[in-house]
């Protein structure tokens, strides 16, 4: 393996996670919070861990193979999320290793599930720390180095396949750099939408920052323990129920929006899906909650809040769904499988899957009719190749034999079935809250550290689409 290049690259990941940790203490500064110093222990840990790989000789061959690729992206991930655990424990806001990196591992995946109770009294720093975790683990750690050092050389579509979320990923620009550097001015620009919409509406800075970071990433933290609806404001929250929508949009899509107009959106079949996801969940749970609500208009806000908020796996909240009837925990359940669009920065199996499942499954129908047939899956007029439903397939099984497994392992730690069927689809498809104990009014504080460590796991599975993690736990896969 190319370990010169693998290490310089995770230097540079550690070199840059120490210079954001050095601006979250500058903001404990703004607050006169006492903390400083904590950061900037955290910051010198990252930039010694980051210079020692960076002196490292540099070689005129840097291409990666896929495998190369695959552990470039674990490491990377591993190492950002170990010292995204340190100024938790530097700050003594967490006093123990497994809590701290399973909130940091929950920040970078964007997944939002916490241990942190009394938001309202933990120093901003850490709360803007955290949410900015979200914000670097939505578009990618790697897709970031990749778009702003490009002199490290391991720009390449084996990188960018392993840790962007698609099944089907688009190239916009000839040159890998170029694609990371569009895809991440089309987050920045909607990132500074969201904040300025929110300032108008009467939301202070500091939180209107720190949603920002944890809306257009779909992660779902927040400074209040109540969440979004600590707000107390209805404008607030349209803004920020659009802005988890357009998250969960493609944002390949965005770029086609600028380049050629709203056209480029209302024609894309996954778009459309999308869509008809969202719409067919709001109406079914809005039958179910006539009654609960005396007023029509906040009834819909609350459920299309809420259904957008699972299924692009954001996980804010405005009620406590667990006081829904039955049936609607069982349909947000469903939409924590589904997950938002490919390519965007939401988590789960994705719409793009769920389309050619159901048009591979029909086509087997067909084939038992017309056994001679030749029928290709679509998405709209595209053909899609076999090896890409091959790879859909392969991902659905995998996804649904990691769920039973950790549900198997989380129920063996004590958990009730419903709870640890909410935990597991919750952290798999980087949702955040679940059902039961780890419900939209808990946390996952009171859970065995066994529990938040298999979790934790399970955080990373989602996020990097099982593969990418998988494939490096097989003895194999390290033979020459």
């Amino acid at each position: 393996m190319h370990w010169n290049t693998i290490l310089r690259t995770l230097g540079s990941i550690a070199v840059i996670l120490s210079f954001l940790t050095l601006i979250s203490g500058g903001i404990g500064l703004v607050y006169k919070e006492r903390v400083f110093f904590s950061f900037l222990l955290s910051s010198s840990i990252g930039m010694g861990v980051g210079l020692l790989f960076l002196l490292l000789p540099v070689k005129k061959d840097q291409g990666l193979s896929h495998r190369e690729a695959y552990a470039l992206v674990t490491f990377s991930w591993l190492i950002a999320c170990f010292l995204g655990a340190i100024p938790y424990l530097t700050t003594g806001v967490i006093s123990n290793f497994t809590d701290a990196f399973f909130e940091s591992v929950s920040g970078f995946t964007t997944t939002g599930a916490t241990v942190l109770t009394g938001l309202e009294s933990t120093p901003k720093s850490i709360l803007f720390w955290r949410s900015l975790t979200q914000w670097l683990g939505g578009m990618g750690i790697i897709v970031l180095t990749v778009a702003i050092l490009p002199f490290l050389g391991v720009g390449g579509m084996e990188i960018y396949k392993a840790e962007v979320p698609s099944p089907v990923v688009d190239k916009l620009r000839p040159r890998i750099q170029d694609t990371a550097r569009v895809l991440w001015k089309a987050y920045l620009i909607l990132s500074v939408a969201e904040f300025l919409l929110l300032i108008l509406c009467d939301i202070s800075p500091y939180d209107a920052i720190c949603h920002t970071f944890t809306t257009m990433p779909t992660g779902g933290f927040s400074t209040l323990d109540s969440s979004i609806a600590g707000f107390k404001n209805s404008y607030a929250e349209v803004v920020i129920t659009v802005f988890m929508f357009m998250a969960g949009i493609n944002f390949s899509l965005h770029y086609k929006i600028i380049s050629k107009g709203i056209t480029g959106i209302t024609k894309d079949t996954e778009f459309r899906w999308y869509l008809g996801i969202i719409i067919i969940s709001v109406l079914l749970i809005s039958v179910g909650l006539i009654g609960t609500y005396s007023n029509a208009l906040d009834l819909l806000r609350d459920t299309f809040f809420q259904v957008i908020s699972i299924v692009t796996t954001t996980g804010y909240v405005t009620c406590d769904y667990e006081k829904w009837p039955e049936y609607t925990r069982f349909v947000l359940l469903f939409l924590m499988f589904i997950g938002a669009m490919a390519g965007s920065t939401g988590g789960a199996i994705k719409v793009l899957r769920l389309m050619l499942l159901i048009k591979h499954a029909l086509r087997q129908v067909k084939k038992l009719i017309h056994p001679h047939a030749i029928i290709a899956c679509r998405v709209g007029e595209t053909p899609i190749s076999e090896g890409i439903v091959s790879s859909v397939l392969g991902f659905y099984v995998l996804y649904l034999s990691v769920f039973a497994l950790g549900t198997l392992l989380v129920a063996m730690s004590g958990l009730d079935m419903i709870s640890s069927i909410g935990a597991v689809a919750s952290c798999l498809g980087n949702v955040g809250p679940g059902f039961g104990v780890v419900g939209p009014t808990f946390t996952y504080k009171e859970l065995p550290e066994i529990t938040k460590w298999v979790l934790s796991l399970t955080m990373l599975m989602g996020r990097l689409e099982i593969f990418t993690i998988l494939v490096t736990m097989f003895p194999f896969y390290w033979r020459d």
